[in-house]
């Protein structure tokens, strides 16, 4: 699970495409070959200049694509809100280009075409070299059409298929004489970006509800749900899609995996591309994964408050960025899809399975005498886990199963031999298809495993005596459309509890493969209950063991009361607490026992997110039955003081405020603080050596926001004694 140490740079093995194929496969869009400025005709007797013999025929004085941000076509592509100075138009959607002739344009006579490129070997037939006329009758591909014409001056409306390559296109102008074909000279200015469209219903990616296309698109802030379910904690993430360079340096991770250029129309291929390359595991992709706490040689996964350091550190090299944990991985993968123009969202699973056997069922080993065996227990359950979801058709499936797909990047098993999960299809995932690509078993094991406590004999043989099938797949979250409130889709994922859709669901999971525990053990007519607790970092608390005895007869447990401060994925780090009290309850009757905890047992060894995970187990002297009942304590951590001064306009200076506190009583040493805003502040950083107990950190730094519009300035304070510790403040700045 852990890269910690940044990755070994080796070579890899290049095999050229000689003898195989005539030309390499394009596979990078940064990769370019200049179209000729004069293509002669076989057979043409060609002049020997540029003189009057080509002076008669027509010439392109200035191309204008109307690229500006209030021109009609950033507009009209919602690309206006890009920090680019290129063309950003979507598939789908006719966009505007006006050209200047040296004369005015005869239609009978003369002959262009605007010519699209991408990639190196640029093929008609691949879709790379795409010429469109001004007219439909030589049109296969895009769209064109003559819009208006004044003197010299021609407008003309492209409009790129619905299928067409996301992507960077070289834009030439290209003139028919008898002699050949004249082109205008390459001029990056004039490249211009193809992205999905969701606003257009031709398009795979086309989402009906505006609300959501403005939330799942072109939000670039976002909120990352995580802590217990039972005390959901949250952060806002800046997503920053539209910032400067973060566009290219989404096409550059599709060009460093190597994803051939014709592939790049298909949303499915390339949210799987991803899903691979936004790790490093195995393609030296984006994020370096690492759950051990030591960051020594990089950033803490709590530390980063956007996504815009990350890409634009990946983009310059190509060298893995340090670290990540699965909301860092979702929150850079959502930038990634929603600056492409799929519409995203991150998502966040409380009590996420991660199966290690591969049965999707999680097995808690416990000894004769009810204890848990910790040696033998190998799967874990992640008290959280975050991964994406896009939307988009699914043509390799039967009708009914596009919509919402899982995505996930962050690096847990392989699929086709590469760390990477999904596209999976929520739906199928709901009604137990998980015949259907990709990775839907993994997704379903996720929300939909048991948990099975099986009892180990001194033979080594294993005897189930508790089954949950409550527990894993609690509650699933994202954020809501429009505004910072939470929104369950927990139903999207799974059907009931108990439900006869949920039964049958599981039945028709089995003939595919699933396997789960068919045998239930006998119920125990006792029941362990830990009521959940809200406990501050650094707070004694008392942990409440409730037995309730649900026969007519006198019962005695022994008890095994078991704490461990744990990583957020469920993996113990030191137990800290163990107890074996006794506890009896009469009949019908429920029995309490309090178990002190204090600050001192925990705080030296807490790890990453301050988590203490409880399992208590008991067997009934009477009867032999086993009682288990288990509780996460995400222990809640002091917020940032966010504030921000200053004229709320565009290019006008203001100041944001970042202070703390420190109540705790001992030093926070190497402080990193970092804030930023999409659309108003780029990343900024500051270190504090020492904040003392008592002490209050306040650090002011200047910006000017450069685009109007709400948005937030997102904060973030991390230290080797404190994580997860972050702020936020809106801000409306007028034009």
């Amino acid at each position: 699970m852990s890269d910690s140490q940044p990755p070994a740079r080796q070579p890899r093995l290049q095999v050229g495409s000689r003898g195989r194929t005539v030309t390499p496969v394009a596979s990078s869009n940064a990769e370019a070959e200049d179209m000729p400025e004069f293509e002669t005709f076989d057979g043409a007797m060609t002049p020997r200049g540029f003189g009057p013999n080509l002076a008669e025929f027509l010439d392109i004085w200035a191309l204008d694509l109307l690229k500006g941000v209030r021109d009609i076509n950033k507009q009209q592509h919602h690309t206006a809100v890009y920090a680019n100075d290129n063309l950003i138009v979507r598939r789908a959607q006719e966009f505007q280009v006006k050209i200047t002739f040296n004369r005015a344009y005869r239609p009978d006579e003369d002959r262009f075409a605007i010519e699209f490129v991408i990639g190196s070997s640029p093929q008609f037939s691949k879709g790379t070299y795409i010429p469109v006329f001004p007219n439909d009758e030589k049109n296969t591909l895009w769209k064109g059409r003559v819009i208006d014409t004044s003197d010299n001056v021609l407008t003309m409306g492209i409009t790129p298929m619905p299928e067409s390559i996301v992507g960077k296109y070289r834009l030439y102008v290209a003139v028919q004489t008898p002699f050949g074909i004249r082109r205008t000279r390459r001029d990056p200015s004039l490249d211009t970006y193809v992205l999905f469209n969701p606003w257009a219903k031709e398009d795979t990616v086309f989402l009906e509800d505006e609300a959501e296309r403005e939330e799942c698109v072109m939000n670039d802030v976002g909120i990352i749900y995580h802590g217990a379910y039972d005390d959901i904690s949250e952060r806002n993430w800046s997503f920053g899609q539209f910032e400067f360079g973060i566009l290219d340096a989404c096409l550059f991770i599709m060009d460093k995996g190597a994803l051939p250029i014709t592939n790049r129309g298909d949303p499915i291929k390339i949210a799987r591309k991803a899903s691979a390359m936004l790790n490093c595991r195995d393609d030296d992709g984006v994020l370096v994964g690492n759950w051990s706490g030591d960051y020594m040689y990089g950033v803490a996964p709590t530390s980063w408050t956007g996504s815009v350091d990350i890409l634009l550190n990946y983009s310059n090299g190509g060298v893995p960025v340090c670290y990540a944990q699965c909301w860092v991985y979702a929150a850079v993968f959502n930038t990634f899809l929603r600056c492409l123009g799929m519409p995203a969202r991150v998502v966040t699973n409380y009590f996420s399975a991660h199966d290690n056997d591969g049965n999707l069922k999680m097995d808690i080993i416990l000894d004769e005498n009810g204890k848990v065996d910790r040696v033998h227990t190998k799967d874990s359950i992640w008290n959280y886990h975050c991964w994406n979801e896009c939307f988009m058709t699914r043509p390799d499936l039967p009708d009914g199963f596009g919509g919402w797909q899982v995505v996930d990047a962050t690096p847990q098993e392989t699929s086709d031999g590469m760390y990477r999960c999904g596209p999976a299809s929520v739906h199928a995932i709901k009604h137990g298809m998980i015949c259907y690509p990709f990775d839907s078993p993994f997704v379903f094991a996720e929300v939909n495993s048991d948990v099975v406590f099986y009892q180990r004999n001194r033979d080594g043989s294993l005897i189930p005596v508790r089954k949950n099938t409550q527990h894993v797949g609690r509650l699933v979250l994202t954020k809501a459309i429009g505004t910072d409130e939470r929104r369950e889709i927990t139903e999207a994922y799974k059907f009931p509890e108990g439900s006869v859709e949920e039964r049958t669901v599981l039945e028709k999971a089995e003939l595919y493969g699933c396997q789960r525990q068919r045998e239930d053990p006998p119920p125990a007519d006792v029941e362990l209950i830990l009521p959940a607790l809200e406990v501050q970092v650094g707070d004694d608390f008392e942990l409440t063991v409730e037995l309730k005895n649900h026969s007519g007869q006198h019962r005695t447990l022994d008890l095994y009361v078991s704490g461990s401060v744990v990583f957020y994925t469920g993996v113990p780090s030191t137990e800290v607490i163990f107890k074996r009290p006794i506890l009896s309850v009469g009949p019908k009757s429920v029995s309490r026992e309090v178990v002190a905890v204090s600050a001192k047992e925990y705080m030296t060894r807490l790890v990453e997110q301050a988590n203490l995970h409880f399992i208590v187990t008991g067997k009934v002297r009477e009867t032999g039955q086993i009682a288990t009942a288990m509780l996460t304590v995400a222990m809640r951590k002091p917020k940032l003081t966010v504030k921000v001064s200053g004229s709320p306009r565009v290019r006008e200076e203001m100041f944001v405020t970042v202070e703390f506190t420190n109540n705790f009583k001992f030093d926070l040493k190497d402080v990193d603080v970092r804030v930023e805003g999409p659309g108003v502040m780029t990343p900024h950083r500051k270190v504090h050596g020492l904040i003392a107990p008592g002490t209050t950190m306040s650090w002011t730094q200047s910006f000017s926001p450069w685009r109007a519009g709400p948005s937030k300035l997102v904060a973030s304070l991390d230290c080797a004694a404190l994580r997860q510790v972050s702020g936020e403040a809106g801000v409306t700045i007028q034009s």
